[in-house]
């Protein structure tokens, strides 16, 4: 694939970019906790601070093991990410991979400046909510969408491909 690097750099950027400036334009628009209606019974902007992982987890830790812990595990996924990165030949991979690293990082500008992660992206129906999220979650599930749908439908030349380096394996 050519330039990967460069589509892989793009679009990290631009999630890491567009993550923080709605974050920036939530922290300088809205009180912690104050919430702005979009779509009635569905959809509001509400400020948050999140100081564990998705879902709350590990909210409750003490806050200075709790930033070295994910500081730790975003700096290892960042590298896994990268090696995965060099290794790839194929396209949905590597728009997955940028989808995820952008994420983190765009999350982890948040660990180092807050101590926790700013969320704002609120959806509901009636009395269920999900968990409020922002753009780097979004990113994050996305890219895990994109590595779902490349390993659940593979691409036919990657399949051969694969196939091909198996039989080599095989006799030698």
């Amino acid at each position: 694939m050519k330039n990967k690097y460069t589509w892989f750099s793009a679009i990290t950027a631009a999630i890491i970019v567009l993550d923080q400036l709605t974050k920036y334009a939530v922290i300088r628009r809205l009180r912690l906790h104050e919430s702005v209606q979009i779509i009635p019974g569905f959809f509001d902007l509400t400020y948050v601070r999140n100081p564990g992982a998705a879902f709350g987890f590990l909210a409750g830790a003490h806050g200075v093991w709790r930033s070295i812990f994910f500081i730790t595990i975003s700096a290892v996924a960042l590298a896994v990410i990268l090696a995965l990165v060099r290794q790839t030949r194929d396209r949905l991979q590597l728009i997955a991979f940028a989808f995820i690293g952008g994420g983190a990082v765009g999350n982890l500008v948040d660990r180092v400046r807050f101590g926790e992660v700013v969320d704002f992206i609120d959806w509901y129906y009636r009395t269920f909510h999900w968990p409020t999220f922002n753009i780097a979650d979004a990113a994050i599930s996305i890219g895990v969408a994109c590595l779902a749908i490349d390993m659940l439908f593979p691409n036919k030349q990657d399949t051969a491909e694969d196939a091909e380096e198996h039989q080599q394996l095989n006799h030698e």
